[in-house]
Formats: structure tokens, sequence, C-alpha cells
């Protein structure tokens, strides 16, 4: 029926109208506030665990998690339920804490998960049908997937020596076919897919050779590019990987200034908007901060080298990319760039000098800033109001159905340690609303009435909605984006596609139509959710779940 695929949105009928009710944005009441460099708000001084990997689900509730292998963690199983696991020194010991929740964004509310094995710098990727499938770990969970469906009371079910190598600082990406490519790790020069295949993984000699005395090539950052092929970077030198062939298609340049990008030097990067409003649609590939060269040994000393302030961007689809640098308004390491609904960057947490690892950051940078991507070079960056926290090693940062950012996280330390330290344990939950949120865009923000849930590529479809007052037709413009898996600087998975405008029309006074095709390809958006958003005169809507398929 057409109402299985159309999401309506009316006051006190929503649940008559819809038989599967999708998922708008969340009921929590924000608060109010006017100001141009956004606000912060305490969600909770202490969830239990501390946020090292987070991913929102379409549900509305978000999956953190810890590592798994320190000992008891803040928050108690359920039910008296506990587990065994072995310690670093190989003892065998008894837990019956937890080290995962399930974060209610709708409620500000959360309960405890249970895992088994430790997921201690794992990587992880959505399913195209909303399924968490999150890929290693440490000790006995190094070769584990686990796999967590967004239901009301789910728990985390895991598939042990399902992973063909040790995948341990490995990073995933979900492929146009739906699969999962997990890459690399500690001394795995290799990859494989989740469905595997056959329990092969396959030689990749690029890993080999960007590994240096510190490692610095942990944690690649990989995106998708809308030929289908893989981008790759690790250290300072990135190539385009055909996968399937098991063939390097390209090598780009190296970063310019010879710095290592990736852990432990921890960067961060993001796939710049991909616009289907384009005639040739261009990829774009962002990196911001890190640690240079030696920066790790020397912190083993106790000297603590200024992070990199250099950002550079590559266009991958120019026929011979170069690197364009520019400066942060500040040095950065274990930052995290986060795609907001308008298309500009945020880059919140970390160092100012350091590098990851435990104990090895000073200097925290508390102000976020937010990069626009199409201003004048020189002009892109503004600074943000701080937090009162700061977010150093295993931090990490994850957008909301809402538009808000949602931080937690920063364990500096190889055990949870709250007293008698510089920079203790945070448990905490933060979420900083940008400046989009503020009280005084209220007339000009869009509200999604009603689309269509489910959409196949190249489908037409409208998206109706509401602005109070002063619209701008040529200011008007609709995105989807793919939640990130975050952890360790960089959000897995991460991606935004600008649809392609296909007429306008009035309803009412103040309510309107806008028509747009879906996604071209699944190269360009692989299947799965997404959250779709109106963007007016740069102030987004509230995102609306839609499925690709």
């Amino acid at each position: 029926m057409m109402a299985d695929n159309l999401i309506i949105i009316l006051p006190f009928l929503f649940s008559l109208l819809v038989t599967l009710p999708p998922q708008p944005a969340t009921c929590q009441i924000l608060p109010s506030y006017s100001g141009r460099q956004g606000r912060w708000q305490l969600l909770h001084a202490s969830v239990g665990i501390s946020g090292m990997h987070m991913q929102l689900l379409h549900n509305n509730k978000v999956v953190i998690f810890d590592r798994a292998d320190f000992g008891p963690s803040n928050i108690s199983l359920p039910r008296g339920r506990c587990r065994s696991y072995r310690s670093d020194t190989g003892t065998l010991k008894s837990d019956c804490t937890a080290h995962s929740i399930i974060y209610r964004t709708g409620t500000n509310s959360y309960r405890p998960l249970m895992i088994q094995t430790d997921t201690w710098c794992s990587s992880g990727a959505v399913l195209p049908n909303g399924t968490l499938v999150q890929t290693g770990g440490y000790h006995a969970g190094d070769h584990v997937v686990r796999m967590l469906d967004p239901c009301d009371n789910c728990d985390w079910v895991e598939f042990p020596g399902y992973l063909s190598e040790r995948r341990w600082y490995a990073t995933a990406q979900v492929l146009p076919d739906g699969r999962i490519i997990i890459v690399g790790g500690r001394r795995q020069f290799n990859y494989e897919f989740y469905p595997r295949n056959n329990g092969h993984s396959y030689t990749l000699s690029f890993l080999r050779e960007t590994r240096d005395e510190h490692e610095n090539n942990l944690y690649p950052f990989l995106h998708l590019l809308p030929d289908g092929n893989l981008f790759i970077f690790a250290n300072t030198r990135s190539i385009s990987l055909d996968y399937d062939r098991n063939r390097v298609v390209k090598e780009f340049p190296s970063i310019p200034d010879g710095n290592p990008r990736n852990y432990p030097s921890s960067g961060s990067s993001v796939l710049l908007p991909l616009d289907e409003n384009n005639d040739v649609i261009e990829a774009e590939i962002m990196i911001c901060g890190g640690a240079p060269l030696n920066a790790y040994p020397q912190v083993t000393r106790g000297t603590f080298v200024r992070a990199i302030s250099t950002c550079g961007r590559l266009r991958v689809t120019d026929e011979n990319p170069n690197w364009v640098m520019e400066e942060m308004p500040t040095p950065r390491v274990m930052g995290d760039m986060v795609l907001l609904p308008t298309g500009d960057i945020i880059i919140v947490n970390g160092a100012q000098s350091g590098t990851a690892g435990w104990e090895n950051g000073r200097g925290p940078v508390t102000r976020p800033v937010i990069y626009t991507p199409n201003y004048a070079h020189g002009r892109r960056f503004s600074v943000m109001n701080p937090a009162n926290r700061p977010r150093l090693y295993h931090s990490s940062a994850i957008l909301l159905t809402d538009g808000r950012i949602l931080v937690g996280g920063s364990n500096p330390h190889r055990y949870y340690n709250f007293t008698g330290v510089e920079y203790p344990t945070d448990l905490s939950l933060e979420a900083y609303s940008p400046p989009y949120l503020s009280a005084e865009n209220e007339p000009i923000r869009p509200t999604i009435l009603s689309t269509r849930n489910i959409l196949t590529y190249r489908q037409y479809f409208t998206v109706s909605f509401s602005v109070s007052e002063n619209l701008s037709e040529g200011e008007l413009s609709v995105s989807i984006v793919a939640p990130s898996f975050a952890t360790h600087s960089f959000g897995m998975n991460q991606r935004m596609v600008v649809l392609k405008k296909n007429g306008f029309s009035r309803l009412t006074e103040n309510t309107y139509e806008l028509g747009v095709i879906a996604p071209s390809t699944a190269e360009i958006a692989p299947p799965g959710y997404y959250l779709l958003f109106v963007v007016h005169t740069g102030i987004p809507s509230s995102g609306m779940w839609v499925r690709i398929q």
C-alpha cells in the first residue's frame, strides 16, 4: 500500500496513519539558545563506560562500547549476568559489568549490553538491513564478528573465529553490493570481506609499504569512490583499489608535508559531499591534523611534539589530482571529523601535542571548528564555543538525527582512572548543538511533513515540508547522510549525497513540495539506511530515515 512507503507527520494522528512508523527526529526537547558559536549540553555525567566506539542506528538509538579486557566498568549487567575473560596477565577472571550500552536519543536514557569477547580498537559497519556488524578486537576477540539488530531488547550476538585474520586497528567499509570490506590491522597487510569469501584474505602490499618504524598505517582511511573503487590512505600515501580484482588502479601523490596521518599519528578524514546536481560528480577527500613524523618515540622520552595544523584536500576524480593544503586555527591530533547536514564539517576532540596512545596527549583542544568547503581558501574555518571536558585518546563523535553532535569517551589510561591524573577517564555523554540549531533560525528552518521511506536508485520522489517565513527557493537542497561508525578519529562509512532537484511547488501558505531524484548508483550511495535532510539557506531540518535498496 502507498502508506507503507510514505512517512506522514501530522500531530496526534501519526501512530494511526502509519503502520510501521519511521524514525523522525528524536522527541527529546532541545534547549533553545541563540548565538553563532553553538552550545554544549551535558547529557549524562556517567553512562558507566567510556565511549571508544559509537554508531547511530535507524531506530535513533546509539550503540556505544569500550574495550572489555581491563576489568569492571561502572555499570552492572542486568539480572546478575557475568562473563569470564582472560586478563592481560593470562588470568581467567569474572566480570559482572557491561562494556557496551544502547543510548536512546529520544528519552536520553540507556541500558547495558553484554559483550563476551574483547572489542578493543575494533571496526564496524551497518548492513543494508540495518544490522550493525562489528569486526575484530583484541585477545579472544580479534577474529570475532559481532552483530546487533536495531530492536528494543536485542543484545550482541557473537561469531567466534569468523574472520580469517586478526583484525585489531582495522577499518571497515560498506560496498555497493552490500558486502563489507575489512582492511588491515596490526601486522595485517591484507583485506577480507563480510560475508566471508571462502574464508580467504587478500594480500595488499600497499599496507606493508606504508608501515614505518612506529606503524602509522593503522586504521587506514577508507572511502568508496563513485567509480566503485576504494580509496585507501595510510601513513602519507593513498591509492585507488579494485578490491574484486585485488589490483591497485592508481596511486595518488603523497600528502606534501610528509607527516603521517594514521594511528598512532591519528589525523582524521572525510569524503566531501557528492553532489548529484553536477554534470560530473567530483569526489574529494579531506584529511586534517595528526602528529609529525617521529612524534611517537619522542612521547616515550617525555617530549610532546606540537600536532599537525594542516588539512589537505585531494580531488581524486581529477585527471592529475594534487593535494591542496590549508591551515587549521589550531594544531590537532586525535580529532574527529563529522559531516553536518549542511555539507560543512565539524572537527571536535583531540589534543594540541603528542600522539594517540595511553598518556600520550597533552593540551586538549576543547573548541570545535566548523569547516565550510565552498568558502574561499583562508576563510573556511569558524571557531566554536569550547567544551568543558577534554576529550583525548579513545573519544568519539557522531551526528544525531536532530543535527546535534553526540560526543563521548576519553580514556588516556590503561584502566579506568579518575583520580590523581591530569586527564581522568571520562564516562560522560555530551551533545554539541551547532549554530544552525539556535532559536533565531526557527522561522527559516524546514520541517519535513512527508516523504517516501523506501527508495530505489534513480527514483523520482517528493519531499513535502514547511517553512514559517521567508522561503528562498534557490536556497533549498535535499541531502542524505550515512551515519558513521566512529572510533579512533575516523568515522567509517560516513557519507553525504546531495540529491538532484527536479521541480518545486507551493502547497499552502507555508508548505511546499520539492521533487528530487534518488541516488543514481550504488557506488554513489550503497544500499542501506540514510538520514534525509532538507536544507534551507544553510539551516537543516531534522533528519528523516529513508532506506535505499
